[in-house]
């Protein structure tokens, strides 16, 4: 396995060793922290709020078993050289946009793959999910207003959720640029990807995210990327750290890492 940014994952792995119990921290909090402890109280009704961190298995370092591909989507998966996941290439080979580029990560990959430490704040008519990786933030709309239909792609898509109980908040997306990955593996998608998102609270202390992939210009069926995969709700007050790529350190990568294993050859 290799990290897609390696300036970037080195610093973070840095915090992580040096602050094992980072939730402690009061400033540059890194997330990756286990499972809550102790007793957890009843669920709040319809009230996600806080700062939420899936640990380690919101960073998916191998990919996803996807559902078979499409031709189509075998065609796309063929044209995609990763750096980790079961299709893994060698480093100089690697053309994911996010470590050669400084390309956005995009939806749904910052939810199936870098799903580090977010926080989760909710309006009248609006959710708003800000991510600790990228320091993006998406827009979720709970006004009931209806999806698009043919919209222009964007990196993050077009979103809108509703409660379905007073614990279940389900969000559906469509929209999303097919340059974006759907992992570090590789998997591609189309424009038509539709995602969605059920979040289900299950005490005050932690929630579940499970997450299905409908495609079906890319895949034969659709699929579940992440089932009931546990969120830790983080203490008040917690600060997150700053984890940007940016165009400058992708060339930076490819100066550094993929020179070197040509000269190796």
């Amino acid at each position: 396995m290799r990290p897609h940014l390696g300036f970037l994952a080195l610093s973070a792995a840095i915090v992580v060793a040096a602050f094992p119990y980072a939730q402690t921290k009061p400033w540059n909090n890194s997330g990756l922290s286990g499972p809550p402890t102790g007793p957890a109280g009843p669920a709040p009704r319809r009230d996600l709020s806080g700062t939420w961190d899936a640990g380690m298995a919101g960073v998916q370092p191998t990919g996803h078993v996807a559902a078979p591909f499409t031709p189509q989507g075998a065609e796309m998966a063929r044209a995609n050289h990763p750096g980790n996941g079961t299709r893994l290439v060698d480093v100089a080979d690697d053309n994911d946009p996010l470590s050669t580029m400084g390309d956005p990560t995009g939806f749904p990959r910052i939810v199936m793959y870098e799903l580090r430490p977010f926080q989760i704040v909710q309006t009248p008519n609006q959710v708003l999910i800000l991510y600790m990786f990228e320091k993006r933030w998406r827009v979720i709309w709970t006004d009931g207003r209806a999806l698009p239909t043919n919209p222009d792609p964007r990196w993050y898509g077009y979103s809108v959720g509703r409660w379905v109980d007073d614990t279940t908040f389900v969000v559906q997306t469509v929209g999303t640029d097919d340059r974006t990955w759907l992992d570090n593996a590789g998997n591609p998608h189309s424009n038509g990807l539709k995602v969605e998102e059920r979040y289900h609270r299950v005490n005050q202390q932690t929630m579940e995210l499970t997450i299905t992939i409908d495609d079906p210009v890319i895949y034969t069926k659709p699929w579940m990327a992440v089932d009931k995969m546990p969120i830790r709700l983080m203490p008040n007050g917690t600060d997150l750290m700053e984890m940007i790529p940016s165009a400058s350190e992708a060339a930076a990568y490819r100066r550094v890492i993929s020179s070197k294993a040509k000269t190796t050859k």
